[in-house]
């Protein structure tokens, strides 16, 4: 191995470019120099017409980005490389331009990727970087726990000023279709409600939960929602929900939900300042401040020792792993079969925060 390829694939994440920075420092302690593609997959496939999709790292570069929020390397989904065609374009690609092995920061699709490159004898270790930590074959994924402490400074800050207000809170957090985020946040911060895409939810549920809380003196209670949640939302009378929005305030100019139109937090305090009578809720989204953070000192240590491992792997001749992390400390597993690590799901958890 004397040249070593790294790209950033998917959705950005905490902690991808301390990773990068990890990789490179490993490669030159064993006399490997590091090329980097811009714009992930995308950049393999545009590198015969775009000579600025790859770029050499060097230690400048390294020390610039070691701090750098978001993605030195930016960052895209290529759905282009899904076709067998741009595959063999990418491996060409590579190996046109003497790439030994390829190291790619990514999610679930960036790990597909890595595979199909792997079949046409190009090396592929994968890092886990994203932030919805929805591979289930590692505890935590790159910018995960960066991502939930985004969301707790958050919510605490929003149970503050409804403390003062004696007000309901709704606040939607990031996870794609996996409620870690949701889960942890609501934990950490002593959130009473939390709706996850796992488990089925439903209107009445939330109204009767938050009516009992307001009885035993909680006003201000706090509703963490994960985004994606909204499919496994029960069915609901929307024309009596309505009829009673119309009754309870004739001047209000809100627009209610209405068959057809899409649930969303705001929404969502809307409907519940309908069911509980009296009750003041205000929505919030917590957003892409969740992707743009510094990295959290785990997301950090996690970043240096993958980017050690997939070195170590790679300089063995060990390829096609994908690296994650297991009560503490960092493992290696065939990607394919990290792809077909079921993912876990704490219902006992969830139902307990439901409950106190």
């Amino acid at each position: 191995m004397k040249t070593i390829g790294i790209l950033t694939s998917g959705g950005d994440s905490p902690g991808m470019n301390a990773a990068v920075v990890s990789v490179w420092r490993c490669a030159k302690l064993h006399g490997m120099r590091v090329v980097g593609f811009k714009r992930g997959y995308s950049g393999l496939l545009a590198l015969s017409e775009d000579s600025s999709a790859m770029e050499e790292l060097s230690l400048e570069t390294i020390l610039d980005i070691a701090d750098q929020r978001g993605a030195y390397l930016r960052t895209a989904r290529c759905e282009e490389f899904l076709l067998p065609e741009a595959q063999h374009k990418a491996a060409q690609a590579l190996t046109d331009n003497d790439i030994d092995a390829l190291v790619v920061i990514g999610g679930d699709g960036s790990f597909r990727g890595a595979i199909d490159l792997c079949k046409l004898k190009i090396p592929c270790v994968v890092i886990p970087g994203t932030i919805d930590n929805d591979l289930g074959y590692t505890e935590a994924s790159l910018g995960y726990d960066t991502a939930v402490n985004v969301c707790v400074e958050a919510v605490r800050s929003i149970r503050a000023t409804s403390r003062s207000h004696d007000r309901v809170a709704v606040i939607q957090v990031m996870g794609r279709d996996a409620g870690d985020i949701a889960m942890r946040t609501a934990v950490a911060t002593g959130a009473e409600m939390v709706v996850v895409p796992e488990m089925e939810w439903g209107l009445t549920e939330l109204a009767d939960r938050l009516k009992g809380l307001i009885k035993e003196g909680n006003t201000r209670s706090t509703l963490i929602i994960s985004e994606h949640c909204w499919h496994r939302m029960k069915e609901y009378d929307w024309g009596k929900l309505i009829n009673d929005s119309i009754n309870k305030d004739k001047k209000s100019k809100k627009r209610m939900v209405a068959p057809g139109e899409p649930m969303n937090a705001e929404r969502l305090a809307e409907i519940l300042e309908i069911l509980c009578p009296g009750v003041v809720a205000r929505a919030t989204v917590v957003g892409y401040t969740q992707r743009g953070a510094i990295p959290s000192a785990f997301d950090s240590v996690f970043a240096f020792e993958a980017g050690r491992k997939a070195i170590e792997l790679l300089k063995d001749g060990d390829s096609n792993k994908a690296i994650g992390i297991r009560n503490g400390r960092i493992f290696d597993i065939p990607i394919k079969e990290a792809l077909n690590t079921p993912k876990g799901f704490d219902e006992i958890l969830y139902k307990l925060i439901n409950e106190l």
